[in-house]
């Protein structure tokens, strides 16, 4: 196993539109979403264990979440866990870890991947992400697993690439958009030269680190001043500094979107960023009437194409709804049109208006 190559997993987010069952306490991360009795983080843990050695995991997490990490990933050290002081979006998090990382190994490779994505082709996504590690060990490249689209889908960010290979299998980045209007997603999936960006980064220390100086420096220049405390005893105080004088970024806009050495592996891997519950629907397993359950005592009559999700031991009857989202939760209950589901932030930022934090 290549004792260069490191796995960087993000899991700081409170998953909002998973809400009621993701909480700010307890996010979407920490829950076994898909019913395999291993969590989300759990799953991403165990992939990357088929990847590197596993002292060269780190997980990237909110404070708040720390002792979580600690709860379901036991082999996980002190060490390994790079806690975020502040929600600054990925950008900041992902340049502490290069700092880190430069410090510990300078020839380090890393992939940076969100925590909270399933992937059912494992065999598949790992020789995808060992090829574009062993490429950007070679080369000033910045990797990204671009996801070929299923569908017109205008929840993900989309990639152009340039249809003449760099290198076997990997393609020059011509464009990022963020998420389009549904008529240019069909254009976008008519065209086959764009991929879903899945948000799953490969790179070398020194080329991220390089990136960071040119394209967003006020983030680079903030970790520098922190660079001589980490691995001692400051290391804590200095980036709760650095963070302070971060600015809120995701390392998409930041960096990928402005650098010119960035590369996309066209990848199919059966992922998904479970980032709804429409998403997760199309992952469950359904009944003749396209109803995704998920729980051992509910009963439906005259309903179809709807995701149920409610505690095991409560009995639950669901009659006459057709294409709907019901979640059941200790404390909340949310039925809504899963046509309607984009409005779930909506919800939450009322709920917390109306009612403050106590429902979220």
């Amino acid at each position: 196993m290549n004792k260069n190559l490191y796995a960087a997993i993000m899991a700081g987010g409170i998953g909002s539109r998973f809400w009621p069952a993701s909480r700010t306490s307890k996010p979407k991360q920490f829950l076994d979403i898909l019913g395999t009795g291993r969590t989300l983080i759990q799953s991403t843990y165990d992939r990357f264990l088929k990847i590197c050695p596993k002292e060269n995991i780190y997980i990237l997490t909110h404070a708040d979440y720390v002792q979580l990490v600690k709860e379901q990933l036991p082999d996980i050290t002190d060490e390994q866990i790079l806690m975020e002081p502040a929600r600054k979006n990925t950008a900041p998090c992902i340049a502490y870890c290069s700092f880190k990382l430069n410090k510990i190994n300078p020839e380090a490779n890393i992939i940076v991947a969100p925590s909270d994505h399933i992937i059912l082709n494992e065999e598949a996504f790992i020789s995808t992400a060992t090829l574009a590690a062993d490429f950007v060990a070679q080369n000033n490249a910045l990797a990204t697993l671009g996801i070929r689209p299923t569908r017109p889908d205008t929840g993900y960010g989309y990639i152009q690439y340039l249809e003449q290979e760099t290198s076997p299998g990997i393609h020059k980045v011509k464009t990022f958009t963020e998420k389009p209007q549904k008529e240019v997603a069909v254009q976008f999936l008519e065209s086959g030269d764009f991929l879903w960006n899945g948000g799953i980064f490969i790179w070398n220390v020194k080329s991220i680190l390089s990136a960071l100086e040119k394209n967003l420096i006020e983030v680079y220049d903030a970790f520098v001043e922190a660079e001589p405390h980490i691995l001692t005893d400051m290391e804590e105080t200095a980036v709760e500094k650095a963070f302070v004088t971060c600015p809120s970024i995701s390392i998409d806009y930041g960096v990928m979107e402005k650098a010119d050495n960035v590369y996309t592996l066209p990848s199919s891997f059966g992922w998904s960023d479970l980032g709804t519950w429409a998403s997760l629907y199309a992952e469950k397993e359904k009944d003749y009437l396209q109803n995704a359950v998920n729980g051992k005592n509910v009963v439906v009559y005259d309903s179809s194409n709807n995701i149920i999700n409610v505690p095991e031991k409560k009995l639950v009857v669901v009659q006459g709804l057709e294409n709907y989202i019901v979640v059941d939760t200790q404390d909340v209950l949310l039925i809504c049109s899963k046509d309607e589901e984009q409005r779930i932030k909506e919800f939450t930022h009322d709920i917390k208006m109306k009612k403050g934090d106590r429902f979220l």
